[in-house]
Order: C-alpha cells, then sequence, then structure tokens
C-alpha cells in the first residue's frame, strides 16, 4: 500500500515511540553507580541513583500526555512514603513528573529545531520529613528528531558567470542547501542535488551541487543569460522526502571571439580651410560583436599624405576613432588628403587566432574646402615700451597682418576702444603705426594690454585680431612722502636725546636701483630747541627730543616739518609736516593723556561727566520746547470756506474805500444775491477728493419754502459728501431771506435816467472805460450796445 507523505511521518513516529517505550521498560532507565549516601542511623549502603538520558520523539501529535519515562530510587518500597521532585528546564511547563510513581511525561509539542535536549534534576524525598532519601542528580531528556524540514538555500537565488565557448564540465557556482533535521540520525538531513530546468546547457553534481556546463562552444552573442532551476531533496532522494528548489541566473561573460570590422572600405569628408588646430574632422568606427575590454580597439594612420597633418585618438567610451586636425590647413597649399587607417583589438585571445586577423582596413580621403579668411597678424602678441614722459603723438611701434587668401585684401587697422576706454593710443589705419594719443602715467597703469582690429578692404566682416602690450617705462616725478600717519607723542618728563617716532617715506616712482631717501628738518626747524632729526641712512629717520621736559599748560602740540629728498634723476623732494602731542606718562612711558583742558576742568570732575550733564540740559530744552509749541496750537475749525459767508465777516473800517476795485478791505462776497449760485463748501476734517458741481439759482418764491428750500440744500451737501466721516454737530444757519421792501441801495441798479448823477462823460475818456460808459451812460446806445 502505498503510503502519502504525512501518513508516512505519522507512521515512523509510532515506530520510534514504540521502540523509546520498549526499550526503557526493559532496562527501567539507565543507570550508573554513584557515591555511597549516608543518612544519620542508618548502615551505609550503596545505591543506584544517577540517571544518563531520556529520550522523547519531536513532533507528537496526541491528545494525552506523552510518556518520557520513570524516575526511581530503591528506598522506594511502593508504600507511598517517597515523593519525586523534577526540576529545571521545562520542569512544570513542559515535562511533569507523578510524584508518588517517579513518572515522566511532556504535556507540549516538542520541536527539536527549537531545542535539541532539556537538562533537569531529579530528587526523591521522604515524604514525612521531607529530607532526601537520594542525592539531586542530573539527567537529559534529548528530543528525537523526525523529518519535519525540507532542504532550503539559505544563499539563493543564485546569479553566475561563466565565460562563452567555455568546454564541457567547466564549473560554474556551487549551490547548498540547509536542512534543519537532525544529521546524525537517520536521513533525515542528508540531501542529494536535481537540474529541474537549464538542460541540456548545464548539469549539476547531486551530492556537491556543483553546476557546470554541458554543452560546448555556447557563443554570448547568440544567448548571453540562462535561468537555472537547482531542487534539493533530503532523504538521500527517496520517496517521501521533503524538497526545496531555488534559481540560478549564468550569465555567459565575453571572451575576444570576434575581431573588428569597418562598416565600410572608404570614406570621404569635406573640411573648411579654417577649422582650427585639434578641431575634429571625422568618426569612424570598425565593428566589433564583442563588448568590455575586448572590444577596445586601438586606431592608426598606417599610409597617406596626411600623415604630419592629421592623428587619430580613439574615443574610450564609444571606442571610435577620433581624426582630429594636427597642423593647419591651407586650401591654396593642398587641396586633399588620403589616410589608411588601421583598427585592431588591444587585447588577443591566442585560443581564435584561426578565426582570422583580429584587425582591418579602411581608407578616409578629406576635402579641403577654401573659405575666405581673416587677416593674419605676424605676431599673435606684440611688445612695446614707451616712456611716460613721451609727448602726445610719439610712435610707440608697428604691427603688419596679411590676407592669407588668394585675393591679397588691403588690410585696415583700428584699436578695439573697448581694450582701450581711455583713448592713451592711436593707430595708423593704413601702415599700422601706433603712437600716444594722452599723456602717459606709469604710477596709474604701468601695463596697457591692447587689442588691435585688422579688417579686409573689400570684406569688412573678415577681421583679424592682434594683442599688444605696451609697458610704460617710469620717470622721477613723484615727490616722496610720509609712508603712513604718524600719530607723535612725547611725555612731559622726556629727557634730551630721547627717540619718540621713527619714520619712512614711500615714493611711487619706481627706480631701477631701488629707492635711497634723505630726512633733514627744513631751514626754519633746524635751529628749534625742542626735538632734532637723524637720518639712519636705510630710508628711516629718527626724531629725537632735544630739551628737558614739556609742558602741555605752555604748548601741547609741536608740528615739525620734515625735508624729504628721493635719488632719481634728476632728485625730488617734499617738506611733510609731523605732529607731536604733549602727553601725561606713567612711570613706563606711556601716554595716559593728550589733552591740555583737562588742567582747566572743575576737580574732581571728569570729562564723562560734564558729557552727561549738557546732554540732560539739552533733554530739558528740548522737552521745554514741545510743551510751549504744543500750548500755542490753534483749534482749526471744522468747516473752512474760501468765500466766507457774510455773516461770518465783520469788516470794521473808517474810510471812505478805493471804490468798487478796492476788494482788499471787506469781501466782496456780501454784495453777493442769494439768487447767485453758491460754491459747495467742503469740510475742514478731511480733504475732499470730489468737486461736487454748484447748485442751481433760487428762483423768486415765498419766503417759507425758500428757507425750506436752504436748509434741505445745506443737509444734503452734508448727508452726500463722501470724503468726510459721520460725526455729531449742531449747525446753524442764519438766513435774511429774498428780497426787500427797500428793494436795493447799490448804485450798481442805477440803471435809469433819473439818476442823480450822469455819467455820459465816461464814453468821452477811451476805450478802457468803455465798459463803465455802457452801464452807467444814458443814451440808448450804451443800453443796448
Amino acid at each position: 500500500m502505498k503510503l502519502g507523505r504525512v501518513e508516512f511521518c505519522h507512521f515512523l513516529q509510532i515506530i520510534a515511540l514504540f521502540l523509546c517505550l520498549s526499550g526503557m521498560n526493559q532496562a527501567e532507565l539507565s543507570r550508573s553507580r554513584s557515591k555511597p549516601y549516608f543518612q544519620s542511623g542508618r548502615p551505609r549502603t550503596k545505591r543506584s541513583w544517577v540517571w544518563n538520558q531520556f529520550f522523547v520523539l519531536e513532533e507528537y501529535m496526541g491528545t494525552d500526555p506523552l510518556y518520557v519515562g520513570k524516575l526511581h530510587s530503591d528506598v522506594d518500597k511502593g508504600d507511598g512514603s517517597i515523593k519525586y521532585i523534577l526540576s529545571g528546564e521545562g520542569a512544570s511547563s513542559i515535562f511533569i513528573i507523578d510524584e508518588n510513581t517517579g513518572d515522566i511525561h511532556a504535556t507540549k509539542r516538542l520541536d527539536r529545531e527549537e531545542q535539541a535536549y532539556y537538562t533537569l534534576r531529579a530528587q526523591a524525598l521522604d515524604r514525612l520529613t521531607n529530607k532526601p532519601v537520594e542525592p539531586e542528580s542530573e539527567f537529559v531528556i534529548k528530543i528525537q528528531d523526525i523529518n519535519d524540514n525540507e532542504p532550503k538555500f539559505l544563499d539563493g537565488p543564485y546569479t553566475a558567470g561563466v565565460p562563452e565557448m567555455s568546454p564541457v564540465g567547466t564549473s560554474v557556482v556551487q549551490v547548498t542547501a540547509t536542512d534543519a533535521d537532525d544529521p546524525t540520525y537517520g536521513n533525515s538531513a542528508r540531501v542529494v542535488y536535481s537540474i529541474l530546468q537549464g538542460q541540456p546547457y548545464f548539469s549539476v553534481e547531486p551530492k556537491t551541487g556543483v553546476i557546470k556546463t554541458a554543452l560546448p562552444n555556447m557563443d554570448r552573442e547568440a544567448k548571453d543569460q540562462y535561468l537555472l532551476v537547482i531542487q534539493a531533496k533530503d532523504m538521500v532522494g527517496q520517496n517521501g522526502g521533503l524538497s526545496g528548489t531555488t534559481s540560478v541566473t549564468v550569465t555567459l561573460t565575453d571572451v575576444n571571439d570576434n575581431p573588428p570590422r569597418f562598416p565600410r572600405r572608404s570614406y570621404q569628408y569635406n573640411v573648411p580651410e579654417s577649422l582650427p588646430v585639434a578641431s575634429v574632422v571625422a568618426r569612424i568606427k570598425a565593428a566589433d560583436a564583442d563588448v568590455g575590454s575586448n572590444a577596445e580597439m586601438e586606431y592608426k594612420i598606417v599610409d597617406g599624405d596626411g600623415l604630419g597633418v592629421f592623428k587619430i585618438t580613439v574615443d574610450k567610451d564609444t571606442q571610435e576613432g577620433i581624426i582630429a586636425i594636427q597642423k593647419e590647413l591651407d586650401f591654396e597649399a593642398k587641396t586633399s588628403y588620403t589616410l589608411r587607417i588601421e583598427a585592431a583589438n588591444m587585447h588577443i585571445d591566442t585560443r581564435f587566432l584561426s578565426l582570422g586577423p583580429f584587425s582591418d582596413m579602411t581608407t578616409v580621403k578629406i576635402i579641403v574646402e577654401d573659405v575666405d579668411e581673416p587677416p593674419v597678424f605676424t605676431s599673435r602678441l606684440y611688445s612695446m615700451v614707451v616712456s611716460e614722459a613721451a609727448k602726445v603723438g610719439t610712435i610707440i611701434g608697428t604691427v603688419a597682418a596679411h590676407d592669407p587668401d588668394a585675393s591679397n585684401s588691403p588690410v585696415r587697422y583700428s584699436i578695439d576702444r573697448n581694450t582701450d576706454l581711455e583713448r592713451y593710443f592711436n593707430i595708423d589705419a593704413n601702415s599700422g603705426v601706433i603712437t600716444t594719443a594722452k599723456s602717459l602715467d606709469r604710477e596709474s597703469n604701468a601695463v596697457h594690454n591692447i587689442t588691435v582690429l585688422a579688417m579686409e578692404s573689400q570684406n569688412p566682416a573678415q577681421i583679424g585680431r592682434g594683442y599688444v602690450a605696451i609697458t610704460i617705462l617710469d620717470i622721477n616725478d613723484n615727490a616722496p612722502e610720509f609712508a603712513m600717519e604718524y600719530e607723535t607723542t612725547v611725555c612731559e618728563n622726556a629727557q634730551p636725546g630721547q627717540v619718540i617716532q621713527k619714520i619712512s617715506a614711500i615714493d611711487k616712482d619706481d627706480p631701477p636701483n631701488g629707492h635711497q631717501f634723505y630726512f633733514s628738518l627744513t631751514a626754519e626747524a633746524a635751529n628749534n630747541h625742542n626735538f632734532t632729526l637723524q637720518d639712519n641712512k636705510d630710508n628711516t629717520a629718527t626724531v629725537l627730543t632735544r630739551r628737558n621736559g614739556f609742558r602741555r599748560q605752555e604748548q601741547s602740540v609741536f608740528y615739525l616739518p620734515i625735508f624729504i629728498v628721493d635719488s632719481g634723476s634728476p632728485s625730488l623732494s617734499s617738506t611733510n609736516t609731523l605732529t607731536i602731542r604733549v602727553c601725561d606718562c606713567d612711570a613706563d612711558g606711556i601716554a595716559q593723556t593728550c589733552n591740555a583742558e583737562a588742567y582747566i576742568l572743575p576737580a574732581g570732575l571728569s570729562t564723562g561727566a560734564l558729557i552727561a550733564i549738557l546732554a540732560c540740559v539739552l533733554t530739558l530744552l528740548v522737552l521745554v520746547l514741545l510743551i510751549v509749541t504744543m500750548r500755542r496750537r490753534k483749534k482749526e475749525p471744522l468747516i473752512f470756506d474760501e468765500e466766507r459767508d457774510i455773516r461770518e465777516n465783520i469788516v470794521r473800517y473808517d474810510d471812505e474805500g478805493g471804490g468798487e476795485e478796492d476788494t482788499e478791505a471787506f469781501d466782496m462776497a456780501a454784495l453777493r444775491n442769494l439768487n447767485i449760485i453758491r460754491d459747495t463748501k467742503t469740510r475742514r476734517d478731511v480733504t475732499p477728493e470730489i468737486q461736487f458741481l454748484s447748485r442751481p439759482t433760487f428762483k423768486s418764491i415765498p419766503d417759507n419754502v425758500i428757507f425750506r428750500e436752504f436748509i434741505w440744500e445745506r443737509l444734503k451737501e452734508a448727508d452726500v459728501d463722501p470724503c468726510a466721516p459721520p460725526y455729531d454737530s449742531l449747525q446753524t444757519y442764519a438766513f435774511e431771506g429774498n428780497g426787500s421792501v427797500a428793494e436795493s441801495l447799490s448804485s450798481l441798479d442805477s440803471i435809469s435816467s433819473n439818476s442823480d448823477q450822469n455819467y455820459d462823460y465816461l464814453s468821452d475818456w477811451g476805450p478802457r472805460f468803455k465798459r463803465l460808459a455802457d452801464m452807467y451812460g444814458t443814451g440808448p446806445e450804451s443800453l443796448y450796445s
């Protein structure tokens, strides 16, 4: 009867359990001789109590506790006076013991792969006295293995490589499967290997797992990768064994078995003669089916008339042959070149030399095209010198350029003003002679680098560039001066001959042999009684005191004029003044204070304190001024009117006035009739942005209607003003009304002939008085003119 995998495992478990139980029942547990154990009041006897090990089958699937073994002492007579105790690994939790009989059972399912054995201790006690009747004995419970783990490839999946064209049997890679079962017990962990996928190209050794090639001449260019499936099966591959699989990706690595070949036998390229040296002319490539170092090639020109004009190199990334110009091309000299180029592998495998030579040849023809070239200068850089004392128009040097084309067009010269912004130089357009255009100063710019442009007369677009470096030669045109701004002090207690300052000088000029300065006091200061000067002959001088002691009260500052002469030809000189302050010094000669005012300050009051007092006084004055200014501010009314109403304009005067043309004495608005259009009033608390249109003229209507209309217009004017914020206000209006019983008292309305005065004479005063004559004249022509 053919058993399945699960049934076979259960069958093996039952057989192993039966063998363990039968073996332990026959021997009543394995024993060995132990040391004698003494107990008070009893004669010395020999006991058998030391236990070696028990066996229990793993993965027990039963419902009842699994019997492991039995503990027994010779002292135990079976009357229940002896009690057995178990301790150690798994005691009480995994393993339990019947304290009366000593039977040990396993209460849980055990897995040998988790723990292969347990170490426990057994003890026999007198039940009444609870004293040991046997010494504590240690024993081991070993878990017996069953085949419950399949082989596993812990390092899979695998990748490997093998050179193409390898012979049969070439080792590729070794795979290893591990089985967690016990290798010392049965065949549970004995693994054999087989190949499930990958034939007929590869094979695997059953015992070692080494994968080898099975076919010769496998070509990478045909197929470069294979996927293998390897199986590992325990139980030595027998039926019922467990198995595991892994994949192996095998890549065929390249060997140099393919020679390079040019796709074409000849190539042709057109090249303009204006290309600069090192320019790439062409790229050619020989095809090679190999990859990596096996496809690396070297190119060389083996023949042709362009050996010295062109060179070929290899592009390491693309393995192309790069043809570049090695010398300048000239259409007028030669119009074409022929090159014979060879491509060869750098790394040749001697095993494949029988396939043919690993090199190839091709022909490259290069046609030179004529172009209109710009003028060429006879030198790339011209070096010229000129003295900074040179006058305007002095000739510095000459540049020359020519047209390299066959036409040999005339050339005109100019200076690129971007390189000569100050226009120090000029150049003759025809001859190329460079002259000075301004006075030069070496101290401002010692070298001028200018660019000269040369253009063809027939084609001004063709421009050549030449570079000129003009060095300015120095002359002695700068007088020496102090090297720095000296701060010199002298102590009040200075002694005669004491050094107070060491000075040096600088000169903007740059003589060939270096500077040499000479120091002395001016004639006016040579006989002073305070200080003297000593020239150190090394471009420095020392200032020394001449008298004993100085007093700040008498003089706090001394000015010492020093005369400095350089060694130029002709020599230049200058007078520099050294300021010397008299200071109060400590015992070490270090200046403490140099202010003469310190003597007149009140005793006990420092300069800092005086400054603080002055600051406080100024702050108080500013506060007082601010308070006074705030109190004098007037509160302006909220509403203003450029032409104030008559009720708001009270004019007092006791003179007769200057007539109707005199508008300075009073407001003419007082004479305005209410029927005349009134301007819109604006609020003073905001600046209006919209000018309202004037209201229409009032008509002669009853007084009460006029009053209502007047107040309504004022309210409407305030309500619709968008520029003024709303505020509560009480506005009062005084309105006289329209019309009067007495009519108008003004003479302006007296236009009848009944007037007491006659103004007809105004028409005789000329055109300037014509308007008055029309208004006051009595003639009919004046009324309607």
